[in-house]
């Protein structure tokens, strides 16, 4: 089975809301909510495609990434495993770059929105850390 290494940020703002981005049109999961980031290039550090990633997405400068957690998830066709990273601080104001809707939520308000079913681990734990 085909493994896919992803990197993802949970970029929080100063009230503690998590921003969360909608998989577009035409792409697998479509319409569900996910934390930004994407798949790393061959012979690329998790953190420089997070920068990469995040600059692509929504036009922003990661100044600080701290790793936060990882999920391991198998999904029919394809294993994910997915690196996530603490970013607080920022240039730039996120904006969708490929047209996607974006929004900040509590962590603990996130269990009400359609996410990928490898992200949900990934709330969990958000809730854990900072609360709901």
């Amino acid at each position: 089975m085909k493994i896919v290494y992803v990197v993802a940020a949970a970029l929080v703002d100063g009230d503690g809301r998590v921003l969360l981005a909608q998989r577009p049109e035409g792409k697998s999961l479509a319409g569900l909510w996910e934390f930004p980031g994407g798949k790393l290039e061959p012979g690329e550090s998790p953190e420089a495609a997070l920068v990469r990633e995040l600059d692509e997405e929504l036009g922003i400068v990661a100044e600080e990434l701290a790793p936060f957690t990882f999920v391991s998830f198998g999904y029919p066709d394809f294993h994910l495993v997915m690196l996530l990273y603490w970013c607080r601080r920022w240039q730039g104001q996120p904006h969708g770059r490929d047209g996607q809707a974006l929004r900040w939520e509590r962590p603990g308000a996130m269990a009400a929105l359609p996410m990928p079913p490898a992200d949900v681990p990934l709330v969990e734990a958000l809730v854990a850390a900072i609360g709901a």
